[in-house]
């Protein structure tokens, strides 16, 4: 069981993140169309530079009991693409949070 733990966490970020993208419709839920075309490209030159980091040995898969053991290439744990929709979207989750709290501030000034 512990072998889905870090993926476990990883859906359960993405979840919260969800929830509180979608209570202040702040990126997913502002635009699904235009949010989900940012994380695509996101992740893919995410991916892209994980896999060329990879190829040119700068990049190691590390050993852990957290982890699934599942690869979808050599030292590309299938975790990894679940880390890196996390990144993408709570930094654009966050870039929206800014731009409206920013947005506010400038307004009421």
């Amino acid at each position: 069981m512990s072998g889905l733990a870090y993926g476990g966490a990883l859906l359960a970020s993405l979840v919260g993140t969800g929830l509180l993208d979608r209570r202040f419709r702040l990126f997913l839920f502002a635009d699904a169309r235009r949010a989900l075309a940012v994380l695509g490209v996101g992740l893919a030159f995410l991916l892209l530079w994980d896999l060329g980091g990879i190829g040119l040995g700068v990049f190691h898969r590390g050993e852990s009991r957290w982890m699934s053991g599942v690869e979808l290439a050599p030292d590309l744990p299938v975790e990894e693409v679940g880390f890196l929709l996390l990144l993408c979207y709570v930094t654009m989750t966050l870039y929206a949070a800014a731009l409206r709290l920013l947005g506010r501030r400038e307004a009421g000034a």
